[in-house]
């Protein structure tokens, strides 16, 4: 079954689970006068219409590149996590409004045992389908799955809750219904703003996942002619959609033919691999022809790898005829001011060897 089919399928089962849930919370809530009853079947409403998002986002995220957008529609899925994120967030400030009016003008609940046992019907439910959703969901890379099965996951706690305060209702006649309510609001307010920040981080771009990366430059290294792979940038266009590009160390002997095919070799190889697409390959040309070329890296190595905050060198080419040298240094963003640092780095390197022109590339730490 293809993942746009496993994501509907789920998706429908939830929505089935919550909108049956729904109608039997709303039911006792109203029989006994339940406000965190009550406030749980709007949550499952909310769940459900969720669901139904999750459905139109990935009918759309489907759709074939085109013209406009050569690489899909698969950030939609993203904008789906968001709005799932915003119902999510407005559940708790509607739950949290009608809570506070409850604790101002109090009612006392009248719970039966039929209201006890949907409620704990509810919880095992939800408990399972949270899990279940939640599953499929990292199976499939779905973060609006997932979002949906985290908070399903969080309504069993909030539905158990619920059933603690009719206990200790029915046991010692002190309601805590309103406050509970309360308590479950601010808890959903803050699953919903955690959501939203999850999906906004996903939207601006995060950096590339580190097993993802590892792989993709450990096979591009599995190549004889390739020395070193740097600076992989990959770009998401969706869930396991990712676009990118990649830096390779070859030997400054290599001809354009060789270069060519080697970088095809190592495209298809990669997207079959992976499913990784990399849109161009940058060349750094290594010495062979050299010999005082290798010294010199490592004294330069040195003397760069001793500076704070310094990642990685890479890069290294020294062109006798030009009388240059030049090289790429990554200084990790912890570093109080990376730019400072980068000249630190060329000063030093030119007053040490004042003969050579010296070309320093600050490139951007992106990937492990």
């Amino acid at each position: 079954m293809q993942r746009d089919q496993i994501i509907v399928r789920t998706s429908v089962i939830g929505i089935l689970a919550n909108v049956f849930l729904a109608g039997f919370k709303a039911a006792v809530g109203a029989i006994s006068g339940s406000i965190a009853v009550v406030l749980d079947a709007v949550n499952n409403l909310s769940d459900a219409l969720s669901s139904v998002i999750t459905i139109i986002g990935t009918k759309l995220a489907g759709k074939k590149p085109d013209k406009k957008h050569p690489y899909g529609y698969g950030r939609i899925e993203y904008i789906t996590a968001v709005l799932i994120s915003v119902i999510v967030l407005y559940a708790g400030v509607t739950s949290l409004v009608e809570s506070v009016k409850k604790i101002v003008q109090p009612e006392l609940p009248d719970y039966s045992p039929v209201a006890l046992v949907i409620i704990g019907v509810a919880v095992v439910v939800k408990v399972l389908l949270g899990r279940y959703v939640k599953g499929v969901g990292e199976k499939v890379n779905s973060d609006s799955l997932i979002a949906s099965g985290k908070d399903a996951m969080l309504d069993s706690v909030i539905s158990a809750s619920t059933l603690a305060a009719a206990a200790i209702y029915l046991i010692w006649h002190v309601s805590l219904e309103a406050w509970l309510g309360a308590v479950i609001s601010l808890v959903i307010i803050k699953s919903g703003i955690e959501m939203l920040s999850d999906s906004l981080s996903d939207i601006l771009g995060e950096r590339a996942d580190s097993d993802v990366a590892r792989g993709v430059k450990a096979t591009i290294n599995s190549f004889g002619e390739v020395h070193g792979a740097y600076d992989l940038i990959l770009h998401s266009y969706g869930p396991d959609r990712l676009v990118g590009s990649v830096h390779i160390e070859v030997p400054d002997t290599m001809t354009a033919e060789r270069l060519d095919q080697l970088e095809r070799d190592i495209t298809q190889k990669v997207m079959a691999e992976h499913g990784v697409i990399l849109t161009g390959i940058s060349v750094y040309s290594m010495n062979t022809k050299n010999d005082a070329a290798a010294k010199l890296q490592q004294d330069i190595r040195r003397t760069v790898m001793a500076h704070d905050h310094v990642l990685q060198m890479h890069g290294f080419y020294l062109d006798e005829a030009a009388r240059e040298i030049r090289f790429d240094v990554i200084i990790d963003f912890a570093a109080p001011d990376r730019v400072g640092a980068y000249r630190a780095i060329v000063s030093e390197i030119e007053a040490k060897y004042p003969d050579y022109r010296v070309a320093v590339s600050l490139d951007v730490d992106a990937s492990d």
